[in-house]
């Protein structure tokens, strides 16, 4: 998909999509009957993947945490998804008012909400653009009016990569925007996996309805995207356990999600 196609605004909505199928899951309204279904369809498949994805936005919000704690003041957040509060911004903000947050995703519904809900400031923005893509993205006029890729920059790649299959090169892609930011700059990055149970069912029933396939992938290949990062305490860990600020949940040994933070040096 290019620009053009993504400024059409083409809004299927008879076609489950990632970001509406993670807001049903997470309990917000921001959906539509298949993606509802769609979501049932995985619960009944992988009945931890409601906590999967609490978890996932709550290692999301201490990562954020982490890394405008370390000095950086800007973000870049791409396949963000339908706007949950606190977003990003707002994480980053209650940390060091002023961090400028450039938000992408693929999805139109997606831009319309955050159209909405970022109206009133200058120092976000969100546009429409797909990761397959990151030359696009990294050139898009609104995210080089937000972001200053001669500064330390934190890009957040949290929970799109497993949507990429091998044939869309996943670790070309990181390594394209990689190769964008300066030292300093900070990777935050979260990836679907079936090493803690079987879940191909799941992954199939998911590749079948949805726009976007599911594609689970093990420790050392996630691990593999950080190729040029270096990871900070305590690595590569199943989301819940990365420096947590509370119990994990009941189901935090079953959640098949791998998180992790790593510095550019």
């Amino acid at each position: 998909m290019d620009q053009d196609d993504l400024r059409a605004g083409v809004i299927d909505t008879s076609r489950p999509h990632p970001a509406r199928i993670y807001d049903y899951l997470l309990g917000g309204e921001n959906h539509y009957a298949a993606d509802r279904l769609a979501g049932e369809e995985l619960l009944a498949a992988a009945p931890e993947a409601r906590a999967g994805v609490r978890a996932n936005r709550a290692f999301m919000e201490r990562a954020v945490r982490y890394a405008v704690g370390a000095g950086v003041r800007q973000v870049l957040d791409i396949g963000t998804g339908l706007p949950t509060s606190p977003n990003v911004h707002e994480i980053a903000e209650s940390v060091a008012p002023g961090v400028r947050v450039a938000y992408v995703d693929n999805d139109p519904i997606v831009k319309a909400h955050g159209d909405a809900l970022l109206s009133r400031t200058g120092s976000t923005g969100i546009v429409l653009g797909d990761v397959r893509e990151p030359r696009s993205v990294l050139g898009h006029p609104e995210v080089r009016r937000l972001i200053d890729f001669d500064e330390p920059v934190v890009l957040l790649l949290v929970a799109v990569l497993h949507f990429l299959t091998d044939d869309d090169e996943p670790a070309r892609v990181v390594a394209e925007l990689r190769d964008a930011l300066p030292a300093g700059s900070h990777l935050v990055l979260s990836h679907a996996t079936g090493d803690f149970a079987d879940r191909g069912e799941a992954e199939a029933g998911y590749s079948r309805k949805a726009s976007a396939s599911l594609n689970l992938r093990s420790k050392d290949r996630v691990e593999s995207f950080f190729e040029g990062f270096e990871l900070v305490e305590p690595g590569l860990a199943q989301i819940s356990y990365w420096r947590p600020d509370s119990p994990p949940p009941a189901e935090a040994a079953k959640i098949g999600f791998y998180g992790g933070v790593a510095r550019l040096p």
